[in-house]
């Protein structure tokens, strides 16, 4: 079986190798801690290596998010613990970077080789390793089963596609799931998909989704979206669209909707906010196609003092500041979720109680997509022209955005609590029951 699964692995590895390099190099900052992903570390960071030593891996910058709540939680009962925090993207980097402090240590997680996993498990010799959502290495996993290290898989979760997948791959990852010391699940659904796939039931429970827990309740200011905006000459009356996390295709038909709006709403105000900013180059080159006038949110600097209406649309090209953008929304689009599929987070905006509209695609966020439809606390449009219809419609009845909004921090207040039952499984390990 694992000489099976790694010469599979290895005709993948060889055949995907270009594609994921291109994608490395696209985000930049690749060659920083690239040999990471093979095993090899500088002496500055395995010097900080401490006897006991958890391991929390977090695939990108969604689950870094709330794994970096998870450690937090976690280091104040468990001080005793050295913290290492795994991820495999730089942006995921980037968050654990600015998000932990620094004595946890950072490093990628390491490509699914044996040679590498061994190298990598033997050189930080974990007393647990703490997995985000249904991130599945079968050498890694394996490899630290065979040491006898405590397996824990946190906020699982499994669309129907990945079930699927590892359904039909049962004979190899049946013996891993029942692997886990402890797994804590989002609904009932995802235990029984675990439970299906091997395993133990007694070991499952239902802790909810550490995505609510995520989001901070209050901001620590560090930009003043509303000074920004009124620099190119946004009026403090205007009502704005923040269109968050948007994917490829999204960006023209916000601007086509936003052009068709000022004609109702002359100082309706758009800003976009896409999922990855090195697509800026292509954005621009389609809004140039059509009459919207936009800048670009690196253009703006402390010198800029545009006058009212000279801009339709601001194109924000940085990262980590979707959350102050959302602060200053009249309305909220969540991207991903109209021209592709998977949709993206609603929780952050819901929390600073602004309306949500998102499109038909929320996929990856089915039951939180669930629980804000059934509390009347969002919108899921069908297309374009129902976006659009909405929009406008919202516009003219505040009173209906505020309930949205109220509706929605509700449900953020309502469904917290899992970082804690989380780190109840945990508690049972006697591991961490020493004092």
């Amino acid at each position: 079986m694992k000489l099976f699964y790694n010469i599979l692995f290895l005709i993948f590895f060889i055949v995907s190798s270009p594609w994921y390099l291109w994608r490395l190099i696209r985000r930049g900052n690749w060659k920083k801690g690239f040999a990471q992903r093979f095993g090899f570390y500088s002496s500055s960071l395995t010097n900080k290596i401490r006897p006991q030593t958890i391991w929390f891996h977090a695939v990108s910058v969604g689950e870094v998010n709330i794994c970096a709540e998870l450690i937090k939680q976690f280091s104040a009962q468990f001080p005793q613990f050295q913290i290492i925090a795994s991820t495999t993207t730089t942006t995921g980097m980037a968050e654990i970077q600015k998000k932990l402090p620094q004595e946890v240590i950072a490093i990628y997680y390491p490509i699914d080789f044996p040679f590498c996993v061994q190298r990598v498990l033997n050189l930080f010799k974990p007393q647990a390793i703490i997995l985000i959502e249904a991130e599945i290495w079968p050498n890694f996993l394996w490899c630290a089963a065979k040491k006898n290290i405590p397996l824990y898989l946190f906020n699982a979760r499994l669309s129907q596609k990945s079930f699927r997948r590892y359904s039909k791959a049962k004979f190899i990852f049946r013996g891993i799931f029942s692997s886990f010391h402890g797994i804590g699940v989002q609904n009932e659904i995802d235990r029984e998909h675990l439970i299906s796939l091997g395993a133990k039931p007694e070991n499952i429970s239902i802790t909810g989704n550490l995505k609510f827990d995520g989001v901070r309740l209050k901001l620590d200011k560090h930009l003043n979206v509303s000074q920004l905006l009124s620099q190119i000459g946004v009026s403090a009356d205007s009502p704005i669209l923040v269109a968050g996390s948007t994917h490829s295709g999204e960006e023209i038909l916000l601007a086509q909707i936003a052009l068709r709006i000022k004609r109702i709403f002359p100082n309706f105000f758009l800003i976009i906010v896409p999922r990855h900013f090195e697509r800026t180059k292509i954005i621009v080159q389609e809004l140039q196609k059509t009459d919207i006038r936009f800048t670009l949110r690196t253009e703006i600097t402390d010198q800029t003092h545009t006058s009212p209406g000279t801009y339709d649309c601001l194109i924000v090209n940085t990262t980590g500041e979707l959350r102050f953008f959302y602060e200053a929304a009249t309305i909220t689009f969540i991207g991903k979720s109209l021209t592709a599929k998977g949709g993206q987070n609603p929780i952050e905006p819901a929390v600073l109680e602004k309306p949500i509209l998102f499109g038909p695609n929320m996929q990856n966020f089915r039951s939180i997509v669930h629980s804000f439809l059934s509390a009347d606390a969002a919108i899921q449009i069908t297309d374009s022209e129902d976006l659009e219809k909405n929009i406008i419609y919202l516009l003219k009845t505040p009173e209906r955005c505020k309930s949205l909004g109220t509706n929605a921090r509700q449900v953020v207040l309502k469904n917290q609590g899992a970082t804690e039952r989380s780190i109840a499984i945990l508690k049972k390990n006697t591991l961490f029951q020493q004092t």
